[in-house]
């Protein structure tokens, strides 16, 4: 096997363990514990050490790790290096009371949680993944339960064309009449029970009434693949952005750095805004490095200098040109999959960056022979935009937005190439090393 086809092997195994933002959180910190990191927690007061190598976990779907030098942090200009992505992805979230009751089938009530493209989740085998909370010792402290299971529990039925003949001409749907997941047969005698919680209920090993609420996300319950003629690509589900929050991982386990911080910053929300509390758009990465720095220097500035002087990337995926519309991308900037990490720039500033900012990503990524590519968007079309704009605004450090290309993005499965899983993975190690 290549390298190329490990790093897909690797990528595809890692996404099908990480089916919910909870599990991309609990996957990311039993890998760090086997690298070595200490697990913090958020309420504890934190003793640092130098070469100490540490992550938190922040309301269990964001999760910080870093890395420290074994020289101070104070009185000198250490690098601050840091990386940030996002665990969570475009998807079906169940509303509660979930169940609903029709003419004999067994439907869930589900709502779009991001920029979802609505007809690619239809007629594929679904499951459910994410946390139930249970009751507790106490009303202030209930018990926490992650589940997943991974086997086709429903699908979202089209409409046969014989009752719809212009669905190849229109085909819009409505997020809220057609699609709604089949779960079940429930009978006609059942059409004002409630068939779901039960079901989650004996799933859990529990009764109804010790589940209190639950936070769970409609997933395809497909393993994601290598294709093509010499097996160029991959097609999987949660693409955007588990290449990205994969690639932090690998650059943050390895580096060892002599001095300085190396810190990754996996975020919730990206796909809803970031504006949470444990997303982007909140205070929460600058709480993380202030007590950082307040543990390790008794210099008030410190934090402050070492932001003047330090680098974040956003790393997030982007959009490659179509091989059908290609007249969706720019006239000039063309990136293609399998021909490396994507700088992306916006005037807009959707995207991070400036000229600095890409002079050094490009001159690294130069050093090191790993193939680079830019995106911009055509000057008539919106795009999108990512956590780095939002986060730099919060924590005012050089920033710049880069990631893998891919195809049908937001998909309920996307496409990239191999080898541009590896050359974002080369490219966080040495930026964290």
């Amino acid at each position: 096997m290549t390298k190329t086809n490990t790093t897909a092997t690797e990528l595809i195994d890692f996404i099908t363990c990480a089916a919910s933002p909870f599990h991309v959180v609990k996957k990311s910190a039993e890998r760090l514990e086997h690298a070595g990191f200490q697990e913090l927690h958020p309420a504890d007061a934190w003793r640092l050490f130098p070469g100490g190598r540490y992550f938190v976990k922040v309301y269990g779907s964001t999760l910080f790790a870093f890395t420290l030098g074994e020289k101070s942090l104070a009185g000198c200009r250490a690098p601050l290096r840091m990386a940030a992505a996002h665990t969570d992805f475009p998807c079906f979230r169940l509303k509660p009371a979930a169940g609903i009751a029709s003419d004999g089938y067994g439907s869930l009530n589900v709502e779009p949680y991001g920029g979802l493209i609505l007809r690619t989740w239809l007629d594929r085998p679904l499951s459910l993944a994410g946390k139930v909370m249970l009751r507790g010792s106490d009303a202030f402290h209930p018990e926490e339960k992650l589940v997943d299971f991974p086997k086709p529990l429903m699908t979202i039925p089209s409409l046969a064309i014989h009752m719809d003949r212009e669905v190849n001409k229109s085909g819009a749907l409505n997020a809220q009449k057609d699609m709604l997941p089949l779960a079940a047969l429930v009978g006609a005698e059942a059409a004002k029970s409630d068939f779901f919680l039960p079901w989650l209920a004996a799933s859990c090993g529990v009764e109804p009434t010790a589940i209190l609420s639950y936070d769970l996300s409609a997933y395809p319950c497909e393993t994601g693949c290598t294709f093509g003629m010499d097996d160029a690509f991959i097609s999987s589900p949660r693409l955007d952005n588990l290449t990205s929050v994969l690639a932090c991982l690998k650059g943050i386990e390895e580096t060892r750095p002599d001095e300085g911080l190396r810190l990754i910053a996996l975020f919730d929300n990206e796909e809803v805004g970031s504006r949470t509390k444990q997303g982007a758009g909140s205070t929460v990465l600058s709480d993380v490095l202030r007590r950082i720095y307040q543990e390790r220097t008794d210099e008030s500035d410190a934090l402050i200098r070492a932001l003047a002087d330090g680098f974040l990337l956003s790393v997030d995926v982007a959009h490659a040109v179509h091989p059908s519309h290609a007249a969706k991308s720019d006239p000039n900037v063309r990136p293609t999959l399998g021909a490396g990490v994507v700088l992306k720039q916006a005037a807009s500033q959707s995207y991070a960056g400036d000229a600095e900012a890409v002079a050094i990503v490009r001159a690294l990524a130069e050093e090191h022979a790993i193939p680079w590519q830019r995106f911009v968007n055509r000057a008539d079309s919106r795009g999108g935009s990512t956590l780095g704009a939002i986060a730099s605004s919060f924590v005012p450090v050089r920033t710049m937005d880069i990631g893998a290309p891919l195809l049908a993005m937001h998909s309920a499965r996307e496409t990239m190439g191999c080898a541009d899983q590896d050359a974002l993975e080369r490219l966080l190690k040495v930026f964290l090393a």
